[in-house]
């Protein structure tokens, strides 16, 4: 019975299919050959405003303004892009990662029904689970000592999916008390969203570009910390499970129980933050 619906959504897959190959082929260039920065990002917002603007795909935001839902939803495809591939600095890492948010993603929208439906939302739900499935195959030939890359092809494709995955599904639900559900992906995307933030922070206030690679990432404060590479990527791993188990339980809670949700994973942000504060002062000293 749902294959009718299958097709229904068929040009969705394909514009999203269409719209990821672009950004692909941007990253196969930059890793033969390297491209500035500036046409990178530039092309990003090119394809993020073209998937928002004409096809329609954008966030529940609960914000009566066309203008400002539209630039919410380009900088959550464009950051979610980078956020992927500068976790791509450690075998294993930011597929591994993929693969858990996909999985918790998809987990949510099958706990969550459709609000006219009220079914599952099977179609961006088995998205999702196909993308972990390629994922974990991946991660079998990517695991220390890794035999293939997926280098910024790979992380940008993924980035991308999963950043339209969370505009094509309905996070809020039926439950019109509980508009809430809405930050399920930010939950399921906190770890990469703090590495991403905290990379570019680091670099500002060190005066270097924020689009210079180095290695401030969050695996790499890790391992500096006196962890092995292995530690560190279980250690993202666990921490990103741990802030996606939120969103689970999202819709089952009221506004209080969202709220509590929110401040535990602020809280092991914050936690990780200070530890590595305190370390890296030691290390210093």
């Amino acid at each position: 019975p749902h294959i009718d619906g299958l097709w229904d959504r068929a040009d969705s897959l394909w514009t999203l299919l269409g719209a990821g190959t672009v950004l692909m082929i941007v990253g196969l260039m930059d890793d033969r050959r390297g491209l500035p920065w500036q046409l990178r990002l530039g092309i990003q917002f090119f394809v993020a405003a073209a998937c928002v603007i004409g096809r329609g795909w954008q966030l529940t935001a609960f914000i009566d303004s066309a203008p400002i839902t539209w630039t919410l939803s380009v900088l959550w495809i464009v950051m979610l892009v980078n956020s992927f591939n500068m976790l791509d600095n450690m075998d294993g890492l930011s597929g591994g990662v993929a693969t858990i948010a996909s999985l918790m993603l998809a987990a949510v929208l099958l706990m969550n029904p459709d609000p006219e439906t009220r079914q599952p939302q099977l179609f961006v739900a088995g998205l999702l689970l196909v993308l972990a499935g390629s994922t974990c195959g991946f991660l079998w030939h990517n695991r220390p000592p890794a035999r293939i890359f997926m280098g910024d092809a790979g992380s940008y494709f993924l980035g991308f999916t999963i950043a339209i995955a969370t505009m094509l599904a309905t996070f809020s639900g039926y439950h019109s008390s509980r508009p809430h559900t809405v930050l399920a992906p930010l939950c399921v995307m906190a770890v990469p969203l703090y590495d991403t933030v905290t990379v570019l922070w680091i670099r500002l206030s060190q005066g270097k570009s924020p689009f210079h690679a180095d290695k401030n990432h969050f695996s790499h404060r890790l391992v500096e910390l006196g962890l092995s590479k292995t530690q560190a990527v279980l250690t993202i791993y666990l921490t990103t499970a741990t802030c996606g188990l939120g969103a689970l339980l999202l819709h089952q809670v009221d506004t209080a129980g969202a709220v509590i949700i929110a401040l535990l994973i602020l809280c092991v942000l914050a936690l990780i933050a200070i530890l590595e504060m305190s370390a890296r002062r030691k290390i210093n000293a």
